[in-house]
């Protein structure tokens, strides 16, 4: 099962950012690699470096609160992300086309696990957190990809100034 996740994940996404850690069971790509992919996005802040801390709240009407996010370019941010629905929810940083690709990833495979520093998911009612560096002026997504949310509107922006 590894290996032929493994290598359908590697068909289905071509430049897809996977983070290093653990996705679908199968080790992740090496640092480099997912620095590379994620270029534009930012990348894993460290606890020590964060500027401010921002609340973000996942319901079941399939929405994020806020939707819309203002940071600087350079600031690094914890998001304290709290879950207040009866269901699973995520929060997943990156460009829409990746994210699009994970979210048709996850519905071919409803079950499958995964944990990178691009996102956290929860449970109904639990609360954690996410250190991210906003490394340049843009704009980085975000979604849920738990199969149908995203399709629900559940998206937002982390709009980054110069």
């Amino acid at each position: 099962m590894k290996t032929t996740l493994s290598v359908l994940m590697l068909s289905l996404l071509p430049g897809l950012a996977l983070a290093a850690g653990e996705h679908g069971h199968h080790e992740g790509h090496n640092a480099a690699s997912m620095q590379q992919n994620m270029h534009g996005v930012g990348r894993p802040g460290l606890p020590a470096e964060v500027d401010r801390t921002i609340e973000v709240v996942m319901s079941d009407d399939m929405r994020f609160t806020p939707a819309t996010i203002e940071v600087k370019a350079g600031e690094t941010v914890r998001f304290f992300v709290k879950n207040r629905g009866k269901l699973d929810h995520e929060l997943v940083l990156g460009d829409m086309s990746m994210l699009q690709v994970h979210a048709d990833m996850m519905r071919q495979m409803p079950h499958m696990e995964h944990a990178e520093p691009n996102m956290i998911r929860l449970k109904a009612g639990q609360r954690g957190g996410l250190v991210w560096h906003f490394d340049q002026a843009g704009t980085v997504d975000f979604a849920c990809l738990i199969p149908g949310h995203m399709e629900a509107g559940m998206t937002g922006q982390v709009k980054v100034a110069e």
